[in-house]
């Protein structure tokens, strides 16, 4: 039986965790660039790790919120390939998993 509760708090801690790096991008990304033209080809490589990070962190909260979605309707935990449940050990290592070890692995190759 999945601990929902548990896997609850951990997915919200994670989506404040991402949404304040979301704020901290875009506040960067926000930062005038200098005059000096050396330089602003440094600071828009910068921006574009910035701009990865930021979508990276984007997706994950996605990926966070339907496993949110889910507990609320009562499917999470369960694969949404074979209907079967996802291990706690899986869940616990990726909690917004919606494979099950066996389906994940089938879809990796």
């Amino acid at each position: 039986m999945t601990d929902l509760a548990h896997f609850k708090k951990k997915l919200e801690t994670r989506a404040k965790e991402l949404g304040a790096r979301l704020d901290e991008v875009e506040d960067l990304l926000d930062d005038p660039h200098t005059k000096d033209f050396s330089d602003q080809a440094i600071e828009r490589e910068q921006d574009e790790v910035l701009e990865r990070l930021g979508q990276s962190a984007a997706r994950e909260l996605h990926l966070i919120r339907e496993a949110l979605a889910r507990i609320k309707n009562g499917t999470y935990g369960a694969c949404l390939a074979c209907g079967g449940d996802i291990s706690q050990a899986r869940l616990e290592a990726v909690p917004y998993a919606t494979l099950c070890k066996d389906c994940a692995s089938k879809a990796a190759s």
